[in-house]
Formats: C-alpha cells, structure tokens, sequence
C-alpha cells in the first residue's frame, strides 16, 4: 500500500505506456485522449469519490498494521463548512489518508453528515490511473478554484481537509520532533473567512514516528538542495528511511507505531467576509494557532510525549 502512495505516479505512468504498446492500445488512448483532452478540471471541481472505495476491507488491514485511530473532542454542525489544518505533515501523511479519504477510522460514524475532501498537491493529478485511484477516496487539488468549491458550491457539511505545512514541513518530520511550518501559512484562513467555514484543527500524534530521516539541519548541503529541488518540483524530496521485510532490516514500509489523530474544537467563523484585511486574518490565525496549542498540550500527555515538550511553529 505504501508503494501506491510512494511510487503510485510512476506506476501510473508506466502502465499507461505499458497499455499503448500492447493489444490493449485502442482501449488506453481513449482514456488518455478523455484523460488529458477533457477531465483534467476534474480535481479541482470537487474531484470524483466513490463511496465504496472509501468502504473498502483493505484499508481496515492498512489502519490495524499500525494501528491507526480518529479522535473526537467536539461534534460538529453539518450545516456548517469547515477547514481542517492537519499537522503534521510527517513523510507521507498516512494518517491524513486512512482518516479523512477512507473510512477505516470511522469518519462518517464520528462525524455525521460530514463530507472530507482532503487536498494535495496539483501535480499529484497528472499521472494517469493514480490521479483516478486518489480521487476514488476523496482527494482533490489544494487550489484556489479547489478549495473555493468544496466550501461554497458543494453546499453545507463540507470539510477542506489541508495538511497546512506542505512540503517545507516534511523536511522535518523524524521522531520525536514536533516542529510545524504554520507561522507564515495564512491562505486557509483567508478562505475560511470568505465562506464563513469555521477552523479546525488537527494533530496526528504519531505520524512523525512512522519514518526516520537523514539529518538535514538548516543551513546544511542537504537541507539546501532539498530547498532548491522544492522551489523547481513544488515538492521536497526527504531522504527517509522505514523498516524492511525482515525483522531489523531498513526498507521503506513505514514503522509499526501508533498513530492517534485529534480533531480538536472548532474556531467559529461568525460571518462571511468577502475582502478580508490581513488585519482580520492574522486575528483567525492567531486564534487557530492558540486552538492547536491547547490541543497539543491537553493530549499529548495521552501518547508519551514529555509534559515539558511544546509546539515549535516556525
């Protein structure tokens, strides 16, 4: 499973030019032709969920290898929009997929009348077969013409989902470290107060542990071309490591630790506000940092973090 989501856009690819050059060629055309000539937009309007994928046996296999658990702390109203702000981005955000693009975790069950729609990188859907596959479970484009549709024309009960630190955040996902790149992500709050989608926001304590990095501190060679590679990609490539298939042996399956993701209580978004000043959003993002705070002080204690450890946001 982990390879779908390490490799899955060179899988993709391969099978596509796989599928041409064989009996199948008439077959692959036409969807690449409909691919590329027509269904590009696709992402980006709300993308294309199929319920039963989401539903699917596999994914409970996938969550109890960990395992993997989704939290409540507060209900929500389904006749609200929301912004989920996930952190941390970790390597390949795991626990984001499992929780908010199937239902393993019991989102639905937690959360009636509640729809997730969690946003990626816009490259990510360029790739045939896979950009289908990641869509099955929900996952659209994180941009502007993507998230303006899941919070206004999608109706009520609607969730962004953003895991708000990207890929600069990724680069410090190792265990034991809880670092978030969130000082400077403002562009979820502006939205937010142009639909009147209230914030919420979400730890996923473990997701740091399920790989390690080679170190990368700033101002290293290493950190530096990563940097480089991250402004020409739109994506930094962490050098990583996980587990093998024998015991004690390195490989790129993901640890078997715990992973816990919190949704805490949301920061209510009163009214919409159509031109917000920077004013009005550095005050929502001042109260949504406070939010995650509190949520990571009053749970961490649950999952072995030290009571003297504390958010850096940078």
């Amino acid at each position: 499973m982990c390879t779908i989501f390490f490799l899955g856009h060179t899988l993709g690819t391969i099978l596509a030019i796989y599928l041409v050059l064989s009996p199948c060629a008439v077959i692959a055309i036409i969807y690449l032709t409909w691919f590329y000539a027509f269904d590009l937009d696709i992402s980006r309007q709300g993308g294309r969920r199929f319920e039963f994928f989401r539903y699917l046996k596999t994914w409970h296999f996938f969550r109890d290898y960990f395992p993997i658990k989704l939290i409540r702390t507060k209900r929500l109203d389904p006749k609200r929009n929301y912004v989920f702000g996930y952190h941390p981005h970790g390597i390949m955000c795991i626990g984001a997929w499992l929780n908010f693009a199937t239902e393993a975790t019991g989102f639905s069950q937690l959360f009636p009348g509640i729809k997730p729609y969690l946003l990626t990188l816009t490259l990510m859907f360029k790739f045939p077969f896979f950009r289908d596959f990641v869509m099955a479970g929900g996952v659209c484009e994180v941009s502007k013409e993507s998230v303006e549709h899941v919070l206004s024309r999608e109706g009520t009960g609607n969730a962004a989902v953003i895991v708000i630190g990207g890929a600069a955040e990724s680069l410090d996902a190792r265990p034991g470290s809880h670092k978030l790149t969130l000082k400077n992500r403002k562009g979820f709050v502006k939205y937010a107060l142009k639909h009147g989608a209230s914030l919420v926001p979400v730890y996923s304590f473990g997701e740091n542990e399920l790989y390690c990095q080679m170190d990368n501190p700033e101002g290293s060679w290493l950190r530096s071309l990563q940097k480089k590679l991250q402004r020409m990609l739109s994506f930094a490539p962490p050098v990583f490591f996980g587990r093998g298939l024998l015991p004690g042996s390195l490989g790129f399956l993901p640890h078997k630790r715990s992973v816990c993701t919190v949704v805490g209580a949301p920061v209510i978004v009163k009214r919409v506000v159509p031109n917000p000043s920077q004013k009005e959003i550095d005050r929502l993002h001042k109260k949504y940092i406070t939010g995650l705070i509190n949520l990571f002080q009053q749970h961490k204690h649950r999952y072995g973090i030290p009571k003297e450890t504390r958010l850096i946001i940078q």
